[in-house]
């Protein structure tokens, strides 16, 4: 049997990162108490998959330059197989992040080579009915790839399955782009604050009401923190996959580990609220560590989990 690979479709651009006590308020300045410079985006969650045991390619775009050697770099590090050859005459994208004292992070972001990613660059990535495909918001908010991408989606085998992250730019994102994406979405991944502004729900409510906007027979993942996530699907009553409460000392990239370990686990076929259930663990571990790529390995998962004394019927799979 062939191997089931996540295919990714995201951004990988640069993150400036900088530590604060708290915003500057409008007009204002404050010295930030660190910095770093790393490649972020799409790179937490390939890298998030890749640690969980599950191949990744990459078929993003990518550019030249000081920012376009940093993704270079880091997709060359990743273990990931690379299928665009980057674009000469422009550099890749980069985002300001401030992490606040609470772990928050805020976002300001540049575009470049990322934004760039066509249809005929996509036709270049060989999909088998076995994989798994992941779409970003972020890259649903280019023009150029939302047009490659809506088009590509349906042309992909029958047995591919799509996970979708809306990102935090659901509200900006035009309808006419995320609408057909849903349709061919067989995971919806998002956050609380995410899922509210895409339903004015919140919560279990939210996660039922995504339900119908997605592909028949999908699932519905909606995030919250340290309190874990609700899974809904058609049919059924929405549930409520347990977090870990954990000191967050960063919590970028978060979101990422939890999608990247959550489509390792159900690659390898676990059920639904067990991959949700280790997808948590991993984001609770990602949040202790300091960078945007800090999602655990398969191990450090299973440590964790025996030593939260994790055994309880929510992890009951039917294998």
């Amino acid at each position: 049997m062939t191997e089931p690979r996540l295919i990714s479709t995201g951004n990988v651009i640069v993150d400036l990162v900088l530590t604060v006590d708290h915003l500057p308020e409008p007009g204002g300045d404050i010295i930030a108490s660190g910095s770093r410079t790393t490649a972020g985006g799409g790179l937490n969650t390939l890298v998030a998959a890749q640690r969980a045991g599950l191949p990744v390619v990459f078929a993003g775009q990518y550019g030249t330059g000081p920012m376009g050697d940093v993704v270079r770099a880091a997709l060359a590090e990743s273990g990931a197989q690379i299928v665009q050859t980057g674009l000469d005459d422009v550099d890749s994208g980069y985002c300001v992040a401030l992490v606040d004292a609470t772990a928050e992070r805020t976002f300001v972001t540049t575009v470049g080579a990322e934004a760039m990613l066509t249809r005929a660059d996509l036709d270049r990535v060989p999909v088998t009915e076995h994989d798994l495909v992941h779409v970003s918001g972020y890259s649903l908010a280019h023009p150029v790839n939302a047009a490659a991408l809506t088009g590509w989606l349906p042309t992909l085998p029958a047995g591919t399955k799509v996970i979708t992250d809306p990102s935090p730019l659901v509200g900006d994102l035009d309808p006419a782009v995320l609408g057909p994406v849903l349709l061919h979405t067989d995971v919806l991944s998002a956050n609380a604050r995410e899922a509210t502004i895409a339903t004015g729900l919140a919560g279990a409510e939210a996660a039922a009401a995504l339900v119908d906007r997605i592909r028949p027979g999908g699932l519905v993942v909606v995030r919250d923190g340290a309190a874990g996530c609700w899974l809904a699907g058609a049919g059924q009553e929405p549930l409520r996959v347990p977090g870990f409460p954990v000191h967050a000392v960063d919590t970028n990239g978060a979101g990422d580990a939890h999608a990247g370990v959550l489509a390792a686990g159900l690659a390898a076929g676990l059920s639904a609220p067990r991959a949700a259930r280790r997808a948590n663990a991993a984001a609770a571990i990602a949040v202790t560590r300091t960078g945007p790529a800090t999602s655990p390995t398969s191990a450090e998962i299973d440590a964790f989990l025996r030593a939260s004394g994790d055994g309880g019927a929510i992890l009951q799979d039917s294998r």
